[in-house]
């Protein structure tokens, strides 16, 4: 494989994860809304901030407000990771690879882009903000299903997946530290029925408040909650499990071209240092201090991958 070919795949399937996360963090902040009484537009500060958006929307604003806000995440192409931005630098590293891919793939990603496109070419009114975020993360669906049942397992599947979940990780890591950025407006509403609602906006916000209540039933502590986030191996948007789907793809890769890149001694380090405890040296650690030093590695992870490459050609 060339090496611009891995580039190719492992940043169209980040920018797709990308563009879907997006969209799930804009809806969090809508719910999020919903739990705070008195809550004004500066509070989308922090979901900007959260996003990885905010220097770059203040360099262009005045003011955060919520439409603002909305808008620069959705469809502002001078913001990169923005959901339009992110499906088109998707669709371009598509088409560079278009040979890669299966015709399944392709339509899959051609289509979800004119419709993206076609949507965002407007500014989207609030009344059709739900709508347009949930078309987002189907249309991404619908790519990731086309590649899950008709892409061959080997080494481009490989480089799809690794782009998948070091984004997916992120994002989760990401959403989990809303709760410290933006949820609680003091600590007194610890433990209040409040922390409740906000704790289980999270699990929306990541489709996980189903897969909870099978694990959990009717609990809503904090602790069973960033148990299942951050160390449950059986959730698809869990820390543990896109690490350890990070570990096998990098794995296979391993094992098919015979050499053990530093990428992969550096996911192996990460679930050793960082999630192969319990959640009470977690919360004992420091739950947003822990988030930091995960994305803080994650970073470092995507960057070591890209250096890699060499070892794929």
């Amino acid at each position: 494989m060339l090496g611009k070919t891995a580039n190719g795949l492992f940043w169209m399937y980040r920018g797709l994860e990308r563009a879907e996360n997006t969209a799930r963090l804009i809806e969090t902040g809508q719910r999020i809304a919903l739990t705070r009484l008195g809550s004004t537009d500066d509070e989308w500060r922090s979901v900007l901030q959260t996003a990885g958006s905010l220097n770059g929307f203040i360099q262009r604003h005045e003011h955060v407000t919520k439409d603002a806000a909305i808008d620069w995440l959705l469809r502002d192409k001078d913001n990169p990771s923005s959901v339009l931005s992110s499906v088109e630098h998707a669709r371009q590293n598509a088409r560079m690879v278009r040979t890669a891919l299966t015709g399944e793939v392709w339509e899959a990603m051609n289509g979800t882009y004119m419709r993206v496109k076609e949507v965002l070419a407007r500014k989207i009114s609030e009344r059709d903000l739900s709508g347009v975020l949930g078309m987002i993360r189907q249309r991404t669906g619908l790519v990731r299903g086309a590649t899950h049942g008709t892409m061959l397992r080997n080494d481009i599947y490989d480089f799809a997946r690794i782009g998948t979940f070091l984004e997916r990780a992120d994002n989760t890591a990401r959403i989990i530290d809303v709760k410290y950025y933006v949820l609680l407006p003091s600590v007194t509403s610890v433990g209040t029925s409040l922390d409740n609602v906000q704790w289980e906006t999270i699990l929306r916000s990541v489709s996980a408040r189903g897969g909870f209540r099978m694990e959990y039933g009717a609990s809503n502590e904090p602790r069973d909650i960033a148990q299942f986030l951050i160390l449950n191996r059986r959730m698809p948007r869990s820390l543990a499990f896109c690490a350890h789907k990070l570990r096998d793809n990098l794995g296979y890769l391993a094992s098919e071209y015979g050499h053990n890149a530093p990428s992969l001694a550096k996911i192996d380090h990460i679930e050793r240092s960082y999630l192969s405890f319990d959640i009470d040296a977690v919360f004992d650690y420091g739950l947003h201090e822990f988030i930091q030093k995960m994305l803080t590695s994650l970073s470092e992870l995507g960057q070591q991958i890209e250096v890699d490459y060499r070892f794929y050609e």
